[in-house]
């Protein structure tokens, strides 16, 4: 018991982490562009896991690189539409429609009749968060848009990154997967924000997201899982939009209406539905 609730707590504070961590990024972004943050951050965080899981002391298989490229690209695209879209909607709102990703796949992987139930809950949260619902009408457009295709390369992720693990340790995997991802954030990077990148006072600030947001999580929840069944930890993850949403009220004193809560939580119990009731 006092393993899970250690385990409980690494989890929670995975997930502030994160979420902290995206609201400096925002923060960042009238000074190094979106673009130009997501390069920093996914180019250090690629430093940061290298060193600490020591890839050059392991030799992979040129097979493997595919896998890893793959699963990297996915995880570079779903980070810099994120950060694109965090540039124009709440972060509350913003991880509850980038959530529909891993939900479709939880979704497309079972045939059970409870799915009925989560898909109708995630149908009406994204509802009220699309322009044709009245709650959702000053949301910005291309910014629901962006959170809703970093959704499906976060879906990607998840597929591609089942498969990248099984050609090494989870870290060496992710460090590898990071360069690949910083092959896709950095040109973006270099191209919206060339100048802002290459501005030294900012590398402090892009490695302080690139270690809450990406460093400090990934180790957190790696220690979490090992006491913890895997569908206790997938449904407490599925609480993240509910951390983005507070994170934004507390650090970028963000508001939302009373629709965009409820869709929020619809979204959190589709997520969490489809996880308890999955095999």
């Amino acid at each position: 018991m006092r393993a899970l609730l250690s385990s409980l707590g690494l989890i929670l504070a995975a997930m502030f982490s994160i979420q902290l961590g995206a609201s400096i990024a925002k923060q960042l972004f009238p000074v190094a562009g979106a673009a130009g943050t997501t390069a920093l951050r996914v180019t250090m965080a690629a430093i940061l896991l290298s060193v600490v899981a020591k890839i050059w002391k392991h030799n992979i298989s040129w097979k493997s690189l595919p896998s890893f490229a793959a699963y990297g690209i996915s995880l570079g695209s779903m980070n810099l539409l994120f950060y694109f879209a965090l540039e124009r909607i709440p972060l509350g709102i913003a991880v509850a429609l980038e959530f529909t990703g891993p939900l479709a796949v939880a979704l497309f992987s079972s045939k059970k009749s409870w799915d009925i139930l989560w898909v109708l809950l995630a149908g009406i949260g994204i509802y009220l968060l699309l322009p044709v619902s009245p709650s959702a009408s000053h949301l910005d457009v291309i910014g629901i848009l962006l959170a809703l295709a970093a959704g499906f390369f976060w879906a990607l992720y998840i597929i591609f990154g089942q498969k990248a693990a099984k050609h090494g340790s989870s870290l060496q995997v992710t460090a590898w997967g990071m360069w690949f991802a910083a092959l896709v954030a950095l040109p973006g990077g270099i191209y919206f924000n060339s100048a802002e990148i290459k501005d030294i006072s900012l590398w402090p600030m892009g490695l302080g997201i690139a270690i809450l947001s990406s460093a400090l999580p990934y180790s957190l929840e790696m220690k979490a899982m090992r006491n913890m069944p895997t569908k206790t930890f997938g449904i407490l993850m599925s609480m993240e939009p509910a951390v983005a949403t507070l994170m934004g009220i507390l650090v970028l004193k963000e508001t939302l209406s009373v629709p965009q809560w409820i869709a929020i939580a619809c979204i959190i119990a589709a997520s969490a539905g489809s996880t308890a009731t999955a095999k």
